[in-house]
């Protein structure tokens, strides 16, 4: 039977392929921009035949229709491996539960059957000549979840960019169980973040640490796209790209000759991610672009992997830094926001690389709902704010006032560094429990 052929016989509707779902199954969705409106919104129509089916995916860009038609989670529970806006808002209605993760030890949960999935619900290209469907801009954990479903339904989007490898970036139609041709529906976009005065500040001290041939990471928001504008206005030579997450700044460090991947020690040449999030500008590029490579997310994250690069530069955001140095970086108090995602790996890698910097950056303060201005330098972190990287990993603390290094720093020592980047209001206030706490020398100073 040729390729096509077996296209033809599993070519089905998307209210015929969903039927395989039955009550209590394990239903896996796709990643990030992968996740199929599609098969989710065919899956919410059998609301009434079905029980107790339980949905994961990773960052879901929308609120599902299966979320949307069952409020009370009779028919469905939505879980997601790390929140979207959309996740956080529903995760807000008790509609969403986090799933607690180190990013790199993702797929072997599901290679050593802790997480049995029944059915994989994803988006993909269409097929190509040898049988091959690309997974498109997310490979993260997919090929693991692919490899412990018991059936697989994909939903063919031709607005999707052929990402290649890397490794393990496609699916062949034999494993295939059902396939759906969807609408063609354009990926979604993220929409820009404004880059505040206290963003450029932060960013500008970072690029003091940022050597020619230097690997970088960048993580999600305002203040990582700073960093990467800057770069690519900057004279840095042969910069490499080790990265979680590609994103549009990464273009533009590429297309202003900043990016060449000479001096990587391994992936030669190649800019390294395991899912990519953007506008259609950064799908463009990804199309078949052999500069690019795809991996999952356990080599991608593994700190062991990342160390093999030198110089590796990691930038990342933060919620919130207690003086102890613990950092808080996916919920604030018991409100969960995002996930732990790969911070806490790129800070562990960034260690394990020789000359490599880890940086956790955040803004010195915030208003809070209140209109209050509240220091994001606290004593101690938020009642119930989970610690997304613990004080013996922390590396570099970084806002708008500077940077402090804490590996192998006291207590009072890392209390006296992050005191001196706090804003100046909170300083006296933060050293009057720094003192309470029993972790401040007098003899301090603090500028």
């Amino acid at each position: 039977m040729s390729y096509l052929d077996e296209y033809k016989r599993k070519l089905v509707s998307d209210d015929e392929a969903v039927k395989v779902v039955k009550s209590g199954d394990l239903v896996h969705y796709g990643e990030f921009m992968m996740n199929s409106h599609v098969l989710d919104a065919a899956l919410a129509r059998r609301k009434d035949e079905l029980k107790d089916v339980q949905i994961r995916t990773v960052t879901c860009p929308f609120v599902p229709q299966t979320v949307q038609v069952d409020p009370e989670r009779e028919s469905f529970i939505f879980n997601d491996w790390h929140f979207s806006g959309a996740s956080r808002k529903l995760h807000d209605k008790n509609l969403c539960n986090y799933i607690p993760l180190t990013y790199h030890e993702g797929p072997s949960f599901y290679d050593r059957g802790y997480i049995p999935v029944d059915v994989t619900l994803l988006k993909v290209t269409p097929m190509d000549q040898h049988g091959y469907f690309n997974l498109g801009t997310s490979n993260s954990i997919t090929p693991a979840v692919c490899d412990a479903s018991k059936t697989i339904v994909v939903e063919v989007n031709e607005s999707i960019p052929r990402c290649l490898g890397g490794s393990r970036e496609t699916i062949h139609i034999s494993r295939v169980d059902y396939i759906v041709e969807g609408d063609n529906r354009p990926l979604p976009e993220l929409p820009d973040v404004p880059i505040s005065d206290e963003d450029r500040k932060i960013a500008s001290i970072v690029m003091d640490e940022i050597e020619d041939g230097a690997c970088l990471q960048l993580g999600i928001g305002a203040m990582p796209n700073a960093v990467g504008a800057m770069i690519a206005q900057s004279d840095l030579k042969d910069l490499g790209v080790h990265t979680e997450m590609l994103v549009d700044s990464f273009v533009d460090m590429y297309e202003a000759g900043r990016i060449t991947g000479t001096r990587k020690t391994i992936d030669i040449g190649k800019m390294v991610y395991t899912f990519a999030m953007g506008t259609k500008r950064l799908y463009d590029f990804l199309h078949e672009n052999p500069v690019c490579a795809s991996y999952p997310v356990d080599y991608t994250n593994n700190p062991y992997v990342i160390g093999q690069n030198d110089n590796v530069i990691g930038i990342n955001n933060a919620i919130e830094v207690d003086l102890y140095g613990q950092v808080a970086s996916e919920s604030s108090g018991i409100r969960h926001i995002s996930g732990t995602g790969g911070q806490l790996d790129f800070i562990f890698g960034s260690y394990k690389s020789v000359g490599g910097k880890g940086f956790i950056c955040l803004s010195s303060t915030f208003v809070d709902r209140d209109g209050q201005v509240k220091s994001r330098i606290r004593p101690t972190l938020t009642p119930g704010a989970t610690v997304t990287v613990p004080r013996s990993l922390n590396f570099y603390v970084v806002t708008e006032y500077g940077i402090t290094m804490l590996k192998g720093k006291s207590t009072w020592e890392r209390a006296e560094g992050l005191i001196n980047i706090a804003h100046p209001d909170f300083r006296d206030e933060l050293i009057k429990e720094a003192e309470k706490m029993k972790i401040w020398v007098r003899s301090s100073k603090i500028a």
